[in-house]
C-alpha cells in the first residue's frame, strides 16, 4: 500500500470506470470499489476491491493509504457522511463528490433522485467532512442520449419523443472525468462548487439531426404527447416517479437556453467537448440492429 492511492465508489459505472483508466494513466494509485469484483473487469493497475459504499463499514478495511475519495451520489445511497469519516480516520485528506446543477432545486423535482441518486446529500457530507473538498456539478450528461433515444434510433429513423425545443447543454462525460480526475489529484478545485455543462445549448430536436449527422443518417423527431412518451418509457422498465418529475421538468423550462457556463475551459484549459464530437466518438451505440 502507499499513501498516495484515491479510493473510487462507482467504480465499474459510466462515470468511474473511465475515471480509474484516466487516474491510472496520470500515474495514480487508484482502489476501485464493487460489489463484485471477479465481474468487474477494470484495468490490470487498479487495486479492485470488494465492499458496498451504501454500508461503509465493508471498506473500513480498504481505507488504509488512502488520500482521496471520489463520491458517486448514487452508489453511496445516504451513507456519504459516514464513508468520509471513516476516510478521514484512516487519513485521507481530499474528496471529489460527484453532483448535480439542479441540487437547490426541490428534491421533488430532481428526477435523478427517483434513480437513487444522492446528490444534495453528497455534497453536504463533502462540505461537512473537514477534507478538502470539491462538489462537481454536473449538467445533463450526452449520454443521456442514448438511454432516450438509443433504441428508436438503431431501430428506424424516426425518434418519437416529447417537447422538440426543450434545451440541454450536454456534458461530454469525458469532460467530467478529467474535471474530477483535477480535483482528486491537485488541489486546484479545492472548497468549489463547479457547474459543468456543455459548450452549447441545444434542443432535444436539434441534438437528435446531429447523431444522424453523426451516424450518416437524416432523422425526423416526431413530438409526441408527454403521456404517450411516459408509458412507453415506463413500459420499459424506468421508474414511474422518474418518468413523471423528467416530464414535469421538460414542461417547466419550455423552450429557454440552458445555462452554459465555461468552467470546463477555464479548469482544462481547452474548450469543452461538443455534442457533435460526443457523437461522432459514439457511432457504435446507435448502429443498425442489423
Amino acid at each position: 500500500m502507499t499513501d498516495n492511492t484515491i479510493l473510487v465508489t462507482g467504480a465499474t459505472g459510466a462515470v468511474g470506470r473511465p475515471l480509474v483508466e484516466l487516474l491510472l494513466a496520470e500515474g495514480a494509485e487508484v482502489r476501485a470499489v464493487s460489489r463484485d469484483p471477479r465481474a468487474a473487469r477494470l484495468p490490470a493497475g487498479a487495486e479492485v476491491v470488494e465492499g458496498d459504499p451504501a454500508r461503509p463499514a465493508t471498506l473500513a478495511r480498504h481505507l488504509d493509504g488512502v488520500s482521496a475519495v471520489f463520491l458517486h451520489s448514487r452508489v453511496i445511497g445516504d451513507s456519504a457522511g459516514e464513508l468520509l469519516a471513516l476516510a478521514k480516520e484512516h487519513g485521507a485528506t481530499r474528496v471529489a463528490a460527484l453532483s448535480a446543477m439542479n441540487i437547490d432545486d426541490p428534491l421533488d423535482q430532481q428526477p435523478s433522485r427517483f434513480r437513487g441518486d444522492r446528490n444534495k446529500e453528497a455534497e453536504a457530507a463533502a462540505v461537512a467532512s473537514g477534507l478538502s473538498w470539491t462538489s462537481l456539478r454536473a449538467g445533463s450528461f450526452a449520454s443521456n442520449a442514448v438511454t432516450s433515444w438509443g433504441a428508436q434510433i438503431r431501430a428506424g429513423d424516426t425518434v418519437r419523443y416529447v417537447h422538440a425545443s426543450f434545451q440541454e447543454a450536454p456534458l461530454d462525460d469525458r469532460d467530467l472525468v478529467e474535471v474530477a480526475a483535477r480535483a482528486l489529484l491537485t488541489g486546484d478545485l479545492a472548497g468549489r462548487r463547479v457547474e459543468l455543462t456543455g459548450p452549447r445549448s441545444l434542443t432535444h430536436e436539434e441534438m437528435v439531426r446531429i447523431i444522424g449527422a453523426a451516424i450518416g443518417r437524416p432523422l425526423l423527431f416526431q413530438e409526441i404527447p408527454p403521456e404517450t412518451a411516459e408509458r412507453a418509457m415506463v413500459g420499459r422498465g424506468l421508474p414511474q416517479p422518474f418518468v413523471r418529475a423528467l416530464m414535469d421538468r421538460y414542461a417547466r423550462g419550455g423552450s429557454r437556453p440552458h445555462p452554459v457556463t465555461e468552467e470546463v475551459t477555464k479548469i482544462l484549459g481547452r474548450p469543452a467537448r461538443t455534442f457533435a464530437e460526443w457523437a461522432e466518438n459514439h457511432r457504435r451505440l446507435f448502429a443498425d440492429n442489423d
